[in-house]
């Protein structure tokens, strides 16, 4: 029996047969014909003839492409036609306000993409369906820790284009107001440049295999900023709001109700996201740690701004020996043997580094 013939059960009812799609999936299966026409492709599986493989080869629906959902509520993968370049397609919601449109048209705008320090998602279209839903079509990107990072310099990387960004957003009165871990990530295009299956993401399109990669050392990716749905542009950066509580919800200004500078919160985000998926996770981020104090401080008005950060950090980085920058990450969870295999494997990584004359510090 195959798995489309195993119905799921809830309460003496079938809800859904496995493997088949999910509600918040038909919505764009019916919208599949009309999204071709404006140039883009969504994968087979919401082909309205589809059929599910998996029945013919006699194969599990999650050993097979077309049977790998898609769980996100408002976006879906897809395909520019014309150049086969991967894209992602995400709803907008104009009960939910206004502000991801309007600052993602803002940054992508001509006056403001061709300046390097503009880490804000590109937008690269915008559709419209007959039911007026607007869909903005952006680059298919990928979270900015997968794969890990390998070295310190690859972090220094990270760390100097991310505060790039916020500092872009800054100094035009933008604040993020959800600059966390899951809003931040990079252009795969150089690292993976045969892509990637958008749900099994360390497969290959086809799903034939594990997807082919460079390092962040050998091709640089660039970072970026997305998700634009609670930032909000104020007169000044001294503007006060009402909390806006996203994806890090530990922001000591956001255990009441009182107003706060969102500007503060952005820097607090940052710095909480160095200290938890580095500082706590690797060794040897000690130069990091002073920094990450101040950006994270209990008092909001006692942070950094991001002009702050940028210097200090820019000091800090100038202070880092070669040696140190092309240092291997090393896991505090993962045990003595496992690190000494894992500085053996970057030594000799950093050997084709220096003689194909790649940086330490890898920038795009």
């Amino acid at each position: 029996m195959t798995s489309l013939t195993k119905p799921q059960i809830h309460a003496g009812q079938t809800i859904r047969t496995i493997g088949t799609l999910f509600r918040n999936e038909e919505w764009w299966r019916d919208q599949y014909y009309e999204i071709y026409s404006r140039g883009y492709e969504l994968r087979p599986r919401y082909h309205p003839d589809w059929k599910p493989s998996w029945i013919r080869l006699g194969k599990d629906f999650f050993a097979v492409e077309d049977g790998q959902p898609s769980i996100l509520r408002a976006a879906m993968d897809g395909t520019r036609r014309r150049d086969g370049k991967q894209v992602m397609l995400k709803k907008v919601y104009p009960d939910e306000g206004p502000h991801e449109l309007i600052i993602t048209q803002l940054f992508s705008s001509r006056q403001f993409s061709r300046d390097p320090r503009n880490h804000c998602v590109p937008l690269l279209d915008i559709l419209e369906t007959q039911n007026g839903q607007k869909l903005l079509v952006m680059p298919f990107l990928r979270p900015f820790n997968n794969p890990s990072f390998q070295t310190f310099g690859e972090f220094v990387a990270f760390f100097t284009q991310i505060c790039e960004g916020l500092q872009f957003m800054h100094e035009r009165n933008i604040a993020h107001r959800d600059s966390t871990a899951n809003n931040i990530m990079f252009d795969p295009s150089e690292m993976y440049p045969q892509g990637f299956h958008p749900t099994q993401i360390d497969r290959r399109r086809d799903f034939k295999g594990r997807a082919k990669r460079y390092t962040r050392t050998q091709r640089p990716p660039r970072y970026y900023l997305i998700d634009f749905g609670l930032s909000r542009q104020y007169l000044s950066r001294r503007a006060l709001d009402v909390p806006l509580r996203g994806g890090d919800k530990s922001a000591p200004e956001h255990r009441n109700t009182t107003r706060c500078n969102p500007f503060y919160t952005d820097i607090y985000y940052l710095g909480n996201l160095v200290r938890r998926e580095f500082i706590k996770k690797y060794h040897g981020f000690e130069f990091m740690q002073d920094l990450v104090d101040e950006m994270t401080h209990v008092n909001p008005a006692k942070r950094p701004l991001i002009e702050d950060v940028v210097a200090k950090f820019s000091y800090t980085r100038k202070s880092l020996s070669g040696f140190k920058l092309r240092s291997p990450l090393v896991s505090k969870q993962k045990p003595s043997l496992f690190t000494i295999f894992t500085r053996a494997k970057q030594a000799l990584l950093t050997l084709q580094y220096i003689f194909s004359r790649k940086a330490a510090v890898p920038e795009p």
